[in-house]
């Protein structure tokens, strides 16, 4: 897969996790101090998130980081 879709599935994921824990983009920017375009950005894989970012989603969706990389 090229590195655009690889991205957009990431995000996608996240989007995923993040609506299964009923939490909205702007609480989960609250949470992990981030602002609200940061994560619409992030789920709509028009970022490339480094580790400690995504640390910091799964640690804000209280799920482990493996969790967002696992299959659904």
């Amino acid at each position: 897969m090229e590195k655009d879709e690889e991205l957009t599935k990431l995000g996608l994921r996240i989007k995923e996790l993040r609506k299964m824990k009923n939490v909205t983009q702007e609480e989960l920017a609250h949470v992990i101090d981030k602002d609200q375009q940061s994560i619409q950005r992030l789920e709509a894989g028009k970022i490339n998130p480094s580790f400690l970012y995504l640390q910091q989603i799964a640690k804000g969706l209280g799920m482990p980081l493996s969790e967002i990389f696992s299959e659904p």
